[in-house]
């Protein structure tokens, strides 16, 4: 028996029922638990370099693999994702943080889950489909240059404020580069030559620890030589609730706040009215809908890998309901992460329960390893975001589409890679979008054409036996019957063959009914073979015979035995 949700989207129960319908067994759940082990040792590095480039301390992308990951394990539509911080939101939460504070930047997520809960619930998930490949492939590998370039004050221990925008940002960080620091320069190079090289080594254990440890051991040893480099511990502090102070990471569990309780940008309470929720939309909204691509792509890389699949619009609620919790114990925006899931499914995951046993590794590291975690360099996190950052441009498949691809498709990736490194993500996407929409229009109107049909005009100097070939629609109807009317002349009987016209719309029905309007006197329209779809256009606009000037015929035969009568 079959269980349906609302608008389509299935209960919590269904889901979980598809997720666990196979017999879970013994066997079953230890490979979860090596999975979610695995992906944890991946996750709580990048979760607190992923706060930290979001300009928030290392702790809230550790609380956001926590809660949300919980919460979307649970709840969504696909059962080999893992779910928290990733690299794609930088660029859109570190402007929020700049400006509004943790506390603007949790209410930002708030709203962004009720956008993704309200996706879901308009069943919007397969809307995925219609982003093109040079759209997506454009902002990601825009996002990536972003962070890259985010990176390079940690790498080389730059001393300088960065600016908001790309372009001063790249000025800014040229003119500081004399103060460069090589002690943080050599732990940098020495965690990214660990981070390339371990996979050749083809162990199971993921490459981000030993290449943390690497750098560790590379501070420790410039530490006691005497040179000083920045760190977790050193950069960041926290308040405890008993009014107790600390350096690096608490090691508390996450607490229930009120995210309208933290401070703003600037250390006041945070004011929460219209004002601020109004200016804290445009932002929430493009959580949202990166996080539902993300969210959505990422189960479409998991389906072709594990031969499932996901429920899209479950998905969204998923990630909804992760993101309207998280932020309620201190988490950041949350979506499915490709790059863990996809090591979630090679380490041997069956279900959801990775991703929570995932989760609970990095509620374990916050009350275990958090005095250690407050050791880790800067420097070291930087080459971590670096590398996520290079894995996310998809360099092999933009010199792939730079190379085969219509020129088309290379201008709006191009495009979209520009506006986002230059912009934001959102103009990004809505250009690329309509830009790639009206390419492909213009693509799809220039295969409509017009055929003689052979040896059917030979027989008379005053009939013309003509094949449409492809859609009638606004783009491509108007030249048609255009082309059409020139060739009529000296013409009395024409006779139009519409078995190769898929499609009829309301641009087409105008510009067939100009052309039916301006026949000189005498001239008869013989049309056959038409489709279902435009025979239904025409019957609704009441398109009729009329004698001696427009005439119908099921076949070809028929039209041509009329237009010699």
């Amino acid at each position: 028996m079959k269980t349906h949700g609302v608008n389509g989207v299935r209960p919590f129960s269904a889901i979980i029922d598809a997720c666990w319908r196979d017999p879970y067994t013994v066997q079953r759940f230890l490979k979860d638990v090596i999975a979610g082990i695995t992906v944890g040792i991946i996750a709580i590095p990048l979760a607190m370099a992923l706060a930290i480039a979001s300009g928030v301390p290392p702790q809230y992308g550790l609380y956001t693999s926590a809660v949300a990951g919980i919460v979307i394990a649970v709840t969504g539509g696909s059962r080999f994702s893992v779910s928290g911080p990733t690299a794609a939101f930088v660029v859109i939460l570190y402007p929020v943080s700049q400006q509004f504070g943790l506390s603007g930047l949790l209410i930002a997520t708030l709203m962004s889950g009720v956008f993704l809960i309200l996706m879901g619930l308009a069943r919007v998930g397969r809307l995925i489909e219609y982003i093109p490949i040079s759209v997506t492939l454009g902002f990601t590998s825009g996002i990536g240059i972003t962070i890259a370039t985010m990176q390079i004050k940690d790498f080389f221990g730059l001393t300088v404020d960065v600016p908001e925008h790309y372009i001063d940002k790249v000025a800014a960080l040229a003119n500081a580069l004399p103060t460069i620091s090589w002690a943080d320069t050599l732990i940098a190079s020495v965690t990214l030559a660990v981070l390339i090289l371990w996979p050749r080594l083809g162990l199971r254990l993921p490459g981000h620890l030993p290449a943390l440890l690497a750098g560790t051991a590379v501070m420790a040893a410039l530490s006691w030589a005497g040179y000083s480099v920045a760190t977790i511990g050193s950069k960041f502090h926290y308040l405890m609730p008993d009014g107790s102070s600390g350096q690096g990471i608490p090691p508390i569990l996450p607490q229930f706040v009120l995210p309208w309780n933290f401070p703003d940008a600037s250390g006041q309470p945070f004011v929460l009215n219209w004002s601020t929720i109004s200016a804290l939309l445009p932002a929430a909204f493009s959580m949202a809908m990166l996080g539902a691509i993300e969210s959505l792509l990422c189960a479409v890389v998991l389906d072709g890998m594990t031969g499932r699949k996901h429920h899209s619009n479950s998905e969204l609620l998923g990630q909804g309901l992760g993101n309207l919790a998280a932020p309620f114990f201190g988490g950041i925006t949350a979506t499915a992460a490709i790059a863990r899931s996809a090591a979630n499914v090679r380490a041997g995951a069956t279900s959801p329960v990775s991703a929570i046993i995932h989760s609970i590794l990095v509620i374990l590291a916050l009350l275990v390893l958090a005095p250690a975690l407050s050791y880790l360099p800067l420097a070291a996190m930087s080459s971590l975001l670096l590398l996520v950052a290079w894995n996310m441009s998809e360099a092999h498949k933009v010199v792939d589409i730079l190379r085969r691809a219509p020129k088309d498709d290379i201008i709006v990736m191009l495009l979209c890679m520009s506006l986002t490194v230059l912009f934001d993500m959102v103009i990004a996407i809505t250009v690329g979008i309509v830009l790639a929409s009206l390419l492909f229009m213009r693509r799809i109107a220039r295969m409509t054409r017009l055929t003689d049909i052979a040896n059917s005009s030979n027989d008379s100097d005053s009939c013309l036996a003509l094949r449409i070939s492809g859609p009638l629609f606004f783009a491509a109807a108007e030249r048609i019957f255009n082309e059409l009317t020139h060739r009529i002349t000296g013409k009395t009987v024409i006779v139009l063959q519409w078995d190769a016209v898929p499609v009829l719309d309301a641009g087409g029905l105008s510009a067939l009914q100009r052309f039916i309007d301006t026949l000189p006197e005498g001239v008869e329209v013989i049309n056959c073979d038409i489709q279902y779809q435009p025979l239904k256009t025409l019957a609704r606009a009441k398109i009729k015979p009329v004698a001696g000037r427009l005439s119908f015929y099921s076949t070809l035969d028929e039209a041509l035995a009329a237009a010699k009568r």
